[in-house]
């Protein structure tokens, strides 16, 4: 696979973005970023790169220039990988491309939303990227038609990609993703525990009094598909996990790291007092 990437900045580009966005996104989702934000927002400092595999674009990311607490930043609004280049590592090059713009404009911090259910983001985010999060945002987009939500409160966390930070030199110079090992998060004691239901592994209890250096929340592998296929049970796990989440961080905890047993179909926040 030979992929080729390059900023974009006419009105045919954008337009193919748009066109992307719609395919990644689904049939209804009303949420596109049109041509004409597009256009505008990149003329004025935002940050637009597109993948391609020859001439067809197979993925784009796109921030817009931010303030927070009066210091320029970029606020990454959408990241979109074609689904069949999904395991090409892509959304990592195109990040780091991302921070490579964001560093020539000067600027220290680059932030975004992700669902916090989704153990593949969380992967890339923290074990590859070097994240933190220490704000949870319920329900931040309010409904979306997208298949991808299938109706499931659209809870959030936001992520802060320090890009200078030696932690984020580090890991974005690894040739693969640091694993945190599960040793590594043996002494932290677990704000909750998982049981088998069915296909299925659900909340079996959560711990809102723990009053410990470190903690770990666990999450199932497979949100997306229990989306659509037990949206129940999806609601259950948003639910619980908000309550832990919105909890440990109201007390000054922050997510640091997080752990993927793709065996066991299983993740784990490692969040430790801030």
């Amino acid at each position: 696979m030979s992929l080729s990437f390059r900023d974009l900045a006419t009105l045919a580009e954008f337009s193919e973005v748009v066109n992307l966005e719609r395919r990644i996104w689904g049939p209804g989702y009303e949420d596109v970023v049109p041509v004409p934000i597009l256009a505008v927002t990149v003329k004025r400092g935002g940050i637009l790169v597109g993948a391609f595999d020859g001439d067809r674009m197979v993925g784009f990311v796109y921030s817009m220039a931010g303030l927070k607490d009066g210091r320029p930043t970029q606020w990454s609004h959408m990241l979109g990988v074609a689904e069949e280049y999904r395991d090409a590592g892509l959304g990592f090059r195109l990040k780091l491309l991302q921070r490579e713009r964001a560093l020539a404009m000067g600027l220290d911090l680059v932030e975004w939303t992700f669902d916090p259910m989704q153990a593949a983001n969380a992967h890339l985010n923290f074990a590859k990227l070097g994240v933190i999060v220490e704000e949870y945002e319920e329900n931040a987009y309010g409904e979306s038609a997208s298949p991808l939500h299938a109706g499931n409160p659209t809870d959030r966390f936001v992520a802060e990609w320090w890009i200078r930070k030696p932690h984020v030199e580090r890991r974005v110079a690894l040739s693969g993703p640091f694993v945190l090992e599960s040793s590594e998060i043996a002494d932290a004691r677990p704000a909750n525990r998982m049981r088998a239901a069915g296909e299925w592994l659900e909340c079996a209890g959560v711990d809102l009094s723990l009053d410990v250096r470190r903690l770990t929340v666990q999450i199932p592998v497979g949100f997306t598909d229990m989306l659509s296929r037990n949206p129940e049970l999806a609601l259950a796990w948003r639910l619980r996990t908000r309550e832990i989440f919105t909890t440990y961080f109201a007390r000054g905890y922050r997510a640091v790291d997080f752990h993927l047993d793709r065996t066991a179909r299983l993740g784990a926040y490692l969040l430790t007092r801030n």
